[in-house]
């Protein structure tokens, strides 16, 4: 398959990993892949739905290792962009080499982990930087947790990408104080949300169309929304594929130009892919 650029596509799909069950992984984690998830098939799901664009996530178990990644992008520079996992004391010439590479944010994976290690001056002092590149800092957090970080972030002048809706399982409780402090949160203009992985919340389809009229109201629309595959969907691949989260997301979005907005339009201002239509 030719995994050129094809002028006819259109569409950014934000979040999906790749890795080699192989590859050098960090003691402590959570998973352990036992199969290969290969840039060339992830590029293969993208064509068969019409998506121009990808955005690789690093993956939590190999930790700050980025070259897998990296080794991807300079192999399809055109069609990808990289979200990385750095340490405090990465130095200006590090990110310079990602920036050129094609990463355009760094993730912060807080599941099983204190809010609190990603705060003081050392942190600050990332995210400062980072900001000054016009990089985001994206989140994924049990949304109890999220009011707790975004904000100091956020003061840092920066960007938040909060991941997979939030993680509302059993949905959002407007009279739980830490779900509406979340949902303050959406109102500024620096924080998006991404549409994906309603597994990962134990939401079902009626349920996700419950928390998107929640988080539709409180973002004051769905301008700071994004889509993502999470390919291969890790620890669910026996429950989904990257058909049936395409389906989801139709489903879920039933209209055809909201679609093209969190498709295109939105993604095209946080990550600067051209997606003229």
């Amino acid at each position: 398959m030719n995994h050129s650029l094809p002028v006819s596509l259109h569409g950014v799909d934000t979040h999906a990993h790749i890795f080699h069950q192989n590859l050098p992984m960090v003691p402590g984690r959570r998973y352990s892949p036992h199969y290969d998830a290969l840039v060339e098939d992830y590029l293969g799901c993208l064509d068969r739905h019409g998506l121009a664009y990808g955005v690789l996530i690093q993956p939590s178990f190999l930790g700050t290792d980025n070259q897998y990644l990296l080794e991807a992008l300079s192999r399809y520079p055109k069609r990808l962009r990289a979200v990385a996992v750095v340490d405090t004391e990465i130095s200006e010439v590090q990110l310079d080499e990602l920036a050129e590479a094609g990463v355009v944010g760094i993730r912060l994976n807080l599941i099983g982990k204190a809010s609190a290690e990603y705060t003081g001056p050392a942190w600050t002092g990332l995210f400062e930087r980072l900001a000054g590149r016009g990089w985001h800092v994206e989140i994924q957090s049990a949304i109890d947790d999220i009011a707790l970080i975004v904000p100091d972030i956020l003061a840092c002048g920066i960007d938040v990408v909060i991941d997979h809706f939030g993680l509302p399982t059993g949905g959002i409780e407007i009279e739980n104080p830490n779900h509406k402090a979340f949902l303050t949160l959406l109102a500024d203009e620096r924080v998006w949300l991404k549409l994906s992985a309603p597994y990962r919340s134990q939401s079902n389809l009626a349920q996700a169309r419950r928390v998107l009229a929640q988080v539709r109201e409180s973002s004051g629309g769905i301008a700071r929304f994004l889509w993502g595959s999470d390919w291969p969907n890790t620890q669910f691949e026996d429950q989904t594929d990257y058909d049936r989260q395409v389906a989801f997301f139709e489903a879920l979005l039933p209209e055809a130009g909201e679609r093209a907005q969190v498709l295109l339009d939105n993604p095209a201002k946080l990550f600067g892919f051209d997606v003229s239509r």
